[in-house]
C-alpha cells in the first residue's frame, strides 16, 4: 500500500494534465499512487496520457459531473492513508511531497497540512496580497472570510473524510471553501511556509470565471455549517458575524444591479437564523434560485 494517493481531477486540459502528472512522477518522495479522474473530457486527454498509463490509475467519467464528483471518485478509488490533491492546471516542485511527509513524521498528530504557493497569472509571477497570507493551526475564524487552503497544496489524513464527509457535489463552486470549513472547525490545518506548488491563474476555464457572484456559494456553505450542529457557540458567533457581512455585501450588490428580490432575500437571511444556529422556522433555509426568480427548497 502506498503512503500517499495523489488525486488529479481534469476536464479538457490535455496538455496541462500531462504537466501535472509529470510533476508528481518527478517527486523525490516515491511512495505514492497517482489517480487521474477524467471528468468527461471531449479533447484528447486520454491520448495525451497514454504514455503514462502504466504509472497512473486512469478513471474516466462518461459525463462532466464537476470537480467535486471527480475528487470524490478519486478518494473512493484510493488506497493510501494520506490523500493529496493536484488540480490539473497546477504543478508541484520536486520536493513537495518529501517536505510534507517529513513534517508529518515530525508532527505525528497532524491530520492536514499545506504548503505555500507560487502564483503565475497570464505567464507572469505575481505576489500574493496580504489578505491571502495563509495562517497555520487553528484557522477556522480566518477561513470564514475567504478560502485559505489550496487543494493543490494540501495533504489530508484519509480517516478525516470519515469524520467530515467528502466534497459537496451540490455546490458548483466554493466546494473547497466548504470542505476546509468543515475540517478547520474541528482540526488544525498546518502550514509549511515554503512555496512548493505552482498555481496558474487567468485562464478562461477557472470556476471563478465561470460563475458570477461567487459569494452566494460561500454563503450557502456557511449556512450549511451553522445548521449542521457541529459548531461551538463561539464558532456559531464567528460564523454568524461573517455570514452577516457576506449577505450584506452580496445583497446590496444585487439591489444595485436591479435584482431586488434576490437582494432582499440575502439581506434578510441572517435574521432568520437564531443565536443557537437554527433557522427560526426550524427547517433548512429555502434558497433563492435566481434562474427561476423564486425560492427553491434545497436539501443541504
Amino acid at each position: 500500500m502506498p503512503t500517499v494517493s495523489v488525486i488529479i481531477p481534469t476536464f479538457n486540459r490535455s496538455e496541462k494534465v500531462v504537466r501535472a502528472v509529470v510533476s508528481v512522477l518527478n517527486q523525490g518522495f516515491r511512495d505514492f499512487e497517482i489517480i487521474v479522474v477524467d471528468d468527461g473530457s471531449t479533447d484528447n486527454t486520454n491520448k495525451a496520457l497514454s504514455k503514462y498509463m502504466s504509472s497512473i490509475k486512469y478513471i474516466r467519467q462518461s459525463a462532466n459531473m464537476g470537480v467535486s464528483a471527480a475528487r470524490n471518485r478519486g478518494i473512493k478509488n484510493s488506497t493510501a492513508p494520506w490523500i493529496a490533491f493536484l488540480d490539473s492546471d497546477d504543478y508541484w516542485l520536486n520536493e513537495k511531497l518529501s517536505v510534507q511527509i517529513e513534517f508529518i513524521d515530525q508532527n505525528p498528530n497532524t491530520v492536514a497540512c499545506q504548503t505555500e504557493e507560487i502564483w503565475i497569472k497570464n505567464g507572469r509571477r505575481v505576489n500574493q496580497k496580504k489578505r491571502h497570507k495563509k495562517p497555520s493551526g487553528n484557522i477556522f475564524a480566518q477561513s470564514l472570510k475567504l478560502c485559505l487552503v489550496s487543494p493543490s497544496s494540501v495533504i489530508i489524513k484519509r480517516s478525516l473524510f470519515e469524520d467530515v464527509g467528502l466534497f459537496d457535489e451540490t455546490l458548483p463552486a466554493a466546494e473547497d471553501f466548504d470542505l476546509w470549513l468543515r475540517i478547520s472547525c474541528r482540526y488544525p490545518i498546518y502550514l509549511i511556509d515554503k512555496g512548493l506548488v505552482v498555481k496558474e491563474g487567468g485562464h478562461d476555464d477557472q470556476l471563478s470565471r465561470r460563475f458570477s457572484g461567487m459569494d452566494r456559494f460561500r454563503i450557502k456553505a456557511i449556512v450549511k455549517l451553522i445548521e449542521s450542529g457541529i459548531l461551538s457557540q463561539d464558532q456559531i458567533s464567528q460564523a454568524m458575524e461573517e455570514l452577516s457581512i457576506k449577505c450584506r455585501i452580496y445583497g446590496e450588490g444585487c439591489i444595485k444591479r436591479g435584482k431586488l428580490k434576490e437582494g432582499h432575500f440575502y439581506l434578510s437571511l441572517p435574521k432568520r437564523i437564531n443565536s443557537d444556529g437554527y433557522t427560526l422556522s426550524g427547517q433548512s433555509v429555502e434558497w433563492f434560485d435566481s434562474r427561476k426568480v423564486k425560492r427553491l427548497t434545497t436539501q443541504m
